[in-house]
């Protein structure tokens, strides 16, 4: 096994409270041992053991890599003029996915690859080296199940979502398109998936017919994941919660009821900053959460209709600025949160036997993701043990 000492680094958040301070394990003058695809020590600089190769880190600021667990990158198409449209006050609908589903079913299998392939090389830029994705802009069978199938080239986190919306061909008979999510796509699409997921919304599904895809999903071995009260308040928390789903995503509407449930369950709550930037939406209420102690993750929600962003750091800023998260706060959500929200314990922190996925940031700490928003401060990018960017 090769061993890489990683050492100079001005601090070091490992997200391991028993390695350094508060939540994030923080380590001042800190250094990385990392050993083949693994991390084998982290401390103090001046502790550190010898190691075959040796990286200066030049004092900059060491993180986790970002945890992304919640995007929908197979997709063809531009929705500009949706965009340019809302910007000019025409408000966000469930039904504009109707327009890049089009666009997807004509896509060749060539041209939906390169684009999960750009989408996720942006990400990885830019310091994500954990990804989602999911289905969602076919609905039929033959083009969600091929949809996963390209998805599962490029990542292991993968998510059925045929009950994105209700197919167009289905429009005068949902009960008939549940029928088919629950039956012959979901037969076709499950070998290529880890996760299932619905987006309960008006517009959408409703909480029965989530109920019924989500089970049916479970019944087949997929876990669970709950697009939730995005638009409206509705039952899509409280389900996620009763079905011990991986996460909540969106969690913009939220009754004291929806509150206490994740709480008090195991369920995630993911929000996801940039729809509400780019839909003019209202914003997730973080404090609210983090102050009753529920377990928050950050994502990009990087979709061409209502958050065509893949920055992690972006959602950062935004969180800290928007949301009233602390820096400290938000840095733990886009990397240990988001690794919750997949149930990975492998991945989101810099611990011993942790994945070696790290980013250097131009920075001397984590905490100028949000002081300097829009900046491009990735220096580096480590995964797997490899310096990849």
């Amino acid at each position: 096994m090769t061993t890489t000492l990683i050492t100079n680094i001005g601090s070091l958040v490992t997200n391991d409270p028993a390695l350094g301070e508060g939540p994030l394990g923080l380590i001042k003058d800190a250094a990385l041992v990392l050993e083949d695809e693994r991390v084998a020590w982290a401390g103090p600089a001046a502790q550190a053991p010898a190691a075959d190769e040796a990286v200066d880190a030049q004092g900059r600021a060491v993180i986790p890599g970002f945890v992304d667990s919640h995007s929908h990158l197979v997709f063809a198409g531009d929705r500009t003029v949706e965009f340019n449209a809302r910007m000019s006050g025409r408000p966000y609908k469930a039904g504009g996915i109707r327009t890049t589903v089009a666009a997807t079913r004509a896509a060749t299998d060539a041209e939906l690859s390169a684009n999960v392939a750009r989408y996720m090389w942006e990400a990885l830029r830019q310091g994500t080296t954990t990804f989602e994705t999911k289905s969602g802009y076919g609905l039929t069978v033959e083009d969600e199940a091929r949809a996963l199938r390209i998805a599962a080239e490029h990542t292991d986190e993968v998510t059925y979502l045929g009950a994105h919306i209700v197919s167009p061909d289905y429009a005068d008979d949902p009960a008939g398109y549940v029928k088919l999510v629950t039956g012959e796509m979901l037969d076709a699409c499950a070998p290529y998936a880890r996760w299932v997921d619905v987006f309960c919304e008006k517009g959408a599904f409703d909480g029965d017919q989530a109920r019924a895809i989500l089970k049916a999903g479970m019944a087949k071995g997929l876990q669970a994941r709950v697009h939730a009260n995005q638009l409206s308040y509705g039952p899509g928390v409280q389900l996620a919660v009763e079905l011990d789903a991986a996460s909540a995503d969106h969690c913009t509407h939220l009754t004291n009821a929806d509150i206490d449930a994740l709480a008090q369950g195991n369920t995630v709550a993911t929000l996801l900053p940039g729809a509400e930037f780019s839909t003019r939406a209202e914003w997730p209420d973080a404090r609210r959460l983090l102050d009753v102690g529920v377990t928050v993750a950050l994502s990009t929600d990087c979709n061409p209709g209502s958050s065509f962003t893949s920055s992690m750091p972006f959602c950062i800023a935004l969180a800290v600025r928007d949301m009233l998260m602390t820096p400290d706060e938000a840095v733990w959500s886009a990397t240990a949160g988001g690794a919750a929200a997949l149930r990975r314990t492998d991945v989101g922190g810099l611990g011993v036997g942790a994945r070696a996925d790290l980013v250097v940031l131009d920075a001397p700490s984590h905490v100028h993701l949000a002081y300097r928003p829009g900046v491009p401060l990735v220096a580096e990018v480590w995964r797997k043990g490899v310096r990849t960017v």
